[in-house]
């Protein structure tokens, strides 16, 4: 599955548009993690904890915008994007996104 961020793949012709997909991921901080990252926020920096979190929820809504995409036939998704929003203190929706394509070699 190729994803790309572009509105176009370079080497290859869209032959066909499928449509919006999405993977959607739900993701909280433990108390444990809250205690760890406040606890790296006294001394500064990186807060890997929370990197962590984020990457993982990253990578989880990603794997879902994949899967989303290969069940409708795609080839390929392009104009991928990441958008992020916090429900309530603590629990942060992720969402990836982008265009579901049909695509061949040039």
């Amino acid at each position: 599955m190729l994803v790309a961020t572009t509105n176009d793949l370079p080497g290859y012709r869209v032959v066909s548009h499928i449509g919006l997909v999405r993977g959607i991921t739900v993701r909280s901080r433990s108390v444990i993690g809250n205690i760890g990252g406040s606890i790296q926020s006294i001394f500064g920096g990186n807060l890997s904890i929370y990197t962590s979190l984020a990457e993982t929820a990253r990578k989880e809504a990603y794997d879902l915008l994949v899967q989303h995409a290969q069940e409708l036939g795609a080839d390929a998704v392009i104009a991928m994007r990441y958008d992020a929003n916090e429900i309530m203190e603590g629990i942060t929706e992720v969402l990836a996104y982008g265009t579901a394509v049909k695509v061949e070699r040039l």
